[in-house]
């Protein structure tokens, strides 16, 4: 049971605590009286707002409406005015442009082609609006005149400003790769900045505008005749070099013109070799002058000939850069096929013309001038892959002048090949025509030289046999492992074979003719000196050259051969001398008895022993004095083994018969002691002496 005190007290926290809680519900009942007060309040001016919203919106939209209408008739009047403006402007375009059209666009391009374009509107103003209207007969006649006056601008500026291109400009174009500080090469500028920029305009718009393509006719014809005039001046630049100086050259780096006064020869492009075509060995220069005259012209030619091919390739790139930016892409490669024609033509008429005169040469049996194919046709071939590449997507009738004309130039060497061939071995035995000292013959020393040339065209030459299938005329099978997917395309080891073989036939040929000439001597030495000397100096000159390798890649033993030939013609040279020895040779002298008086009969057979020693040699010195051995060592040779015989055979004959007592006049009989027999022989073979 709880105390009564404590009761007491927790009655009144409970009403202390419910006094409280009364209160504050008075409080809040209060507050919401007033928001319910303050919530009429708002709902009545909100009601209120809302009621002048209405009579608001009532009022303005009418008046929005007149407006957005009035706005929109001020814009269709101002549009009006405009489009009566610019009607009306096109009925003035002929009266404003007419002066500009008739004086033309030279030295005003970009306002020349506004007023085109002003007029180019026009015309398609009238043509859709008013076909019947007079002023589209005056915009039209006004825009054809502006069209043939930036047709004539056009031909007038690239005739104008088109020059050509200077010989020595092209010398340093085709020779840069050639020196020895090589730098960068810059692009030729056929035309000046500015023009080329407003024939470029002028182009754009006869193309999009014009409906015009007979600017693209003018552009290929002042082009082709400024490429092919160019080329023909470095064609007339070599003669006249030649001509003056003897050798046309190119300054290719100007500022080093001051320092090397001296002209150089331009060397031949892609040539490792520069290639000269001399007349036989310097034994006959004399003989031969006018034909190596001759000679020094077809090398000016054929060098001439060379550089214009390279010239052309050159230019050609050139003419398609300029062309690129000038004709629209889907005519770029007719108009470079046409633009090319005339020079390409010209090198090709010419090409043909070598190869005529090549023929002619072949008849004449003039072989020193068909080796002037061989260098023009290796440059060819060389060249080649970049014509193809400059000619690509022209006709096809244009891409297969070069493939022709190399064609023909094999074709042409080959048969010269084969017929100086034919000719070695043919060649007649004129006894006038023979050396009377049995020195080198004149065919001999043609021949080498002619097979010494070709060391500078072995592939060249190689793949001119192989051309003509004349691995069948060798007897050489076609491996098919040596031929690429072109039929005229050798492999190098093929054609080296090809080329061994014909020079062994050459040669083969030179040694028989050789022995057939050497019978016209009716002294068997001589003709064994003749064919010693012929021997030795192709021996030599097979050793000197490259033409031992190439001989040994089908006859091993040909250096051998040669070798033992020689020996075999100092053997029967010698054999001449027996005439003399055989007088004084032990075998052929009766012993006599020391002591015992000789017999009248014995001593005239001393004597005569003498006398035909005496006479047989000075005869034999004599006449082989008057004989040649133009190589020292060989002359020396012989000279020495022949006196190193007679010597001992002389001197043992004089020692054991000098004292015999088989004359009284000794001095007729022994003329000579044996150093004097020596020095007699040592006098062989020298004009000179």
């Amino acid at each position: 049971m709880i105390p009564p005190q404590e009761a007491s007290v927790r009655r009144r926290e409970i009403e202390d605590k419910l006094k409280q809680e009364e209160e504050t519900l008075s409080f809040i009942r209060d507050s919401l009286e007033k928001s319910d007060q303050l919530t009429k309040n708002m709902v009545s001016i909100l009601s209120s707002f809302e009621s002048r919203l209405m009579k608001l919106e009532n009022s303005i939209i009418p008046v929005h409406k007149q407006t957005e209408n009035l706005q929109r008739l001020q814009e269709n009047v101002e549009k009006t005015l405009s489009c009566l403006d610019h009607v009306i402007s096109y009925y003035h375009v002929a009266a404003d442009t007419e002066k500009i059209i008739r004086e033309g666009p030279t030295g005003r391009l970009e306002e020349y082609l506004g007023s085109m374009a002003k007029i180019q509107k026009a015309v398609e103003y009238f043509q859709d609006n008013n076909p019947d209207s007079p002023e589209l007969n005056k915009v039209k006649l006004l825009f054809e005149r502006g069209k043939e006056s930036l047709e004539s601008e056009f031909r007038s500026l690239m005739t104008r400003h088109s020059k050509v291109v200077s010989p020595i400009l092209i010398l340093d174009l085709i020779s840069s790769e050639e020196e020895l500080e090589v730098q960068e090469e810059a692009p030729l500028e056929h035309l000046p900045e500015s023009v080329l920029q407003d024939v470029i305009r002028i182009s754009r718009w006869l193309v999009e505008y014009g409906r015009n393509q007979d600017f693209m006719n003018v552009y290929y014809q002042i082009r082709s005749s400024q490429l092919d005039r160019s080329i023909k001046g470095l064609r007339e630049h070599f003669r006249k070099s030649s001509s003056s100086s003897g050798v046309p050259y190119s300054p290719a780096i100007p500022n080093k013109r001051k320092d090397t006064p001296t002209k150089k020869p331009v060397k031949r492009p892609g040539h490792e070799h520069d290639f000269r075509v001399k007349h036989l060995s310097e034994a006959l220069n004399d003989k031969h002058g006018l034909l190596a005259g001759r000679d020094d012209m077809l090398d000016v030619e054929t060098d001439a000939y060379i550089h214009c091919i390279s010239a052309f390739v050159k230019l050609a790139q050139s003419e398609y850069q300029l062309l690129m930016d000038v004709i629209p892409e889907h005519h770029q490669k007719k108009t470079f096929d046409s633009l090319i024609q005339d020079a390409l033509d010209g090198l090709m008429l010419e090409g043909e013309n070598i190869v005529s005169a090549a023929r002619k040469a072949i008849i004449r049996h003039d072989f020193s001038a068909v080796l002037t194919v061989f260098p023009i046709l290796r440059h060819l071939k060389q060249t080649k892959p970049e014509f193809d590449q400059v000619l690509q997507g022209t006709a096809a009738s244009t891409k297969n002048k070069l493939p022709s004309l190399i064609t023909s130039m094999e074709t042409v060497g080959a048969k010269a090949l084969e017929d100086f061939a034919d000719n070695i071995k043919n060649d007649p035995d004129k006894e006038y025509n023979m050396p009377k000292d049995g020195t080198v013959h004149e065919l001999t020393s043609n021949a080498i030289l002619f097979l010494q040339q070709l060391l500078d065209f072995q592939e060249t030459a190689g793949a001119m046999l192989a051309s003509q299938v004349l691995g069948d005329t060798y007897n050489i099978p076609l491996d098919p492992r040596e031929t690429s997917s072109s039929a005229t395309s050798y492999s190098s080891e093929f054609s080296k074979r090809l080329l061994s073989t014909y020079i062994c036939k050459v040669l083969g040929n030179l040694q028989l003719n050789l022995l057939s000439k050497s019978k016209v001597y009716e002294d068997p030495a001589l003709s064994a000196i003749f064919l010693h000397n012929n021997y030795n100096y192709i021996l030599k000159a097979l050793e000197k050259s490259e033409l031992i390798q190439l001989v040994a890649v089908t006859q091993k033993t040909a250096e051998r051969s040669y070798r033992e030939h020689i020996e075999q013609q100092i053997q029967t040279y010698q054999r001449s001398w027996l005439k003399v020895t055989d007088y004084i040779t032990e075998k052929n002298i009766p012993v006599f008895q020391p002591g015992v008086k000789l017999r009248d009969k014995e001593r005239q057979m001393i004597k005569e022993r003498f006398k035909g020693f005496n006479d047989g040699l000075e005869e034999l010195c004599k006449i082989q004095k008057a004989w040649a051995i133009p190589d020292t060592e060989q002359r020396d040779k012989i000279r020495q083994a022949q006196k190193n015989i007679v010597q001992e055979t002389y001197g043992a004959f004089l020692h054991r018969y000098s004292n015999v007592p088989f004359t009284k006049n000794t001095e007729k009989y022994i003329k000579y002691r044996v150093e004097q027999v020596g020095d007699m022989i040592d006098r062989l073979f020298d004009t000179s002496a």
